[in-house]
């Protein structure tokens, strides 16, 4: 009898970090080329395909983890951590939605400077992601996820920034204040979502060393 193929989760966490780099180069592309909120149709279908993507694969992670004689650890942590990561795809999309949504007329600065930020911090969780099946002996596992707190505390002040310049800059358009307020909130919850799951993964570290 053929030996039963295990499935491999931190191949299948490998899979969701790098759909989360490809979402948000998506949305950082999309914001580079921005011509009309109407434009952006096809590529909320693209980010769509991703995001459905990540979700085929947390089903498939649910799937086998009820099963699993001896899986790596926690299932809840299993779970969770794949949640995690399928949060950050459903953050990234719903940015775009919502810059779809509110018929968006340019993109600023400040919003470029946060899509940019976004990528960033999800290529920090990528590469942490890659040497998370060694944490037990990496040396570098620590640094990368202190990378992606770091990051996010960048975000943090960031939107402290943009949210004045707001302020600052446009008190004399109270609707363009309020949407790009929203939207600011909603591009620095893609950094807290990346956060949340670097915190997910040092909880596992320590809970199994």
């Amino acid at each position: 009898m053929a030996k039963k193929h295990k499935y491999d989760y931190f191949d299948a966490y490998e899979e969701l970090s790098d759909l989360a780099v490809q979402e948000a180069s998506v949305l950082l592309r999309a914001m580079e080329n921005f011509t009309d909120a109407a434009a952006l149709r096809e590529v909320l279908d693209e980010a769509h395909e991703i995001e459905h993507a990540g979700d085929m694969i947390n089903h498939d992670i649910y799937k086998h983890v009820g099963n699993d004689f001896m899986p790596p650890f926690d299932r809840e942590d299993i779970v969770a951590l794949a949640g995690a990561l399928d949060e950050i795809l459903d953050e990234i999309e719903d940015v775009l939605q919502y810059f779809y949504m509110f018929d968006i007329h340019q993109i600023p600065e400040d919003a470029l400077r946060f899509a940019t930020l976004i990528r960033k911090s999800c290529k920090a969780v990528d590469a942490a992601m890659e040497d998370f099946r060694n944490f037990k002996k990496s040396k570098n596992f620590k640094q990368l996820v202190i990378q992606v707190s770091d990051n996010e505390e960048e975000a943090d002040g960031l939107y402290v920034e943009v949210i004045r310049n707001l302020h600052v800059n446009h008190a004399d358009e109270p609707m363009h204040v309020l949407k790009w307020s929203r939207l600011y909130a909603f591009m620095e919850s893609c950094c807290d979502a990346c956060e949340h799951t670097a915190d997910l993964m040092s909880t596992i570290l320590l809970k199994n060393m």
